[in-house]
């Protein structure tokens, strides 16, 4: 299948880009994240998804505008449900674009990690599916976590210590608010 592959990050693209590869896929990567802050871990961010794609040979497109205004206005007073809405935004992006591109289908790098909602992640993949006429491949990369982690080391990625989101930022760095995460499972 001719897919899209949004990329939150470098270091979360390598597992899937090696698995849709082995899988006989072919792809093309687009970073598309609104809703990364501050400017300089955007900036941060998609330099890594550079040198990723320059290291797999897989072409990506990117937004490359700083969206966090876009972001912001979608979340603001809705923060408990943030991540559904940042889920939402990218991918009904990604959904058109593959449309637009007269790619077959989309997935994305976000059901790589442990921390995000794999379920609901899904069912937004298959309304924005639905919406645009494309195919939402959903596969659970999770499985890949440790491998992708090393060969991101190798590749000498830089490595985020938090989601994106300004929310993010301050619980990993707010001792008040700092608790251990729980994987999410779904």
């Amino acid at each position: 299948m001719n897919i899209l592959l949004h990329a939150c990050c470098g270091p979360c693209s390598v597992y899937p880009i090696a698995e849709l590869q082995k899988q006989g896929h072919q792809l093309t990567g687009y970073f598309y994240n609104p809703n990364i802050h501050p400017f300089r871990e955007f900036k941060k961010r998609l330099a890594s998804m550079r040198l990723c794609s320059a290291a797999t040979g897989v072409q990506t497109e990117y937004a490359a505008e700083y969206g966090l205004t876009e972001y912001l206005r979608k979340v603001v007073f809705y923060e408990e449900g943030r991540c559904g809405i940042c889920y939402l935004m990218r991918l009904e992006e990604v959904a058109r674009k593959t449309k637009e591109l007269g790619l077959q289908g989309f997935t994305t790098t976000l059901l790589y990690s442990r921390y995000q909602n794999h379920g609901l992640i899904a069912a937004i993949g298959e309304n924005m599916a639905a919406k645009y006429n494309v195919e939402f491949l959903y596969q659970d990369f999770r499985e890949g976590w440790q491998w992708g982690i090393d060969q991101s080391i190798a590749l000498d990625l830089y490595r985020q210590p938090y989601c994106g989101c300004i929310y993010s930022e301050q619980e990993r760095y707010d001792k008040k608010m700092h608790k251990k995460k729980p994987e999410i499972s779904g």
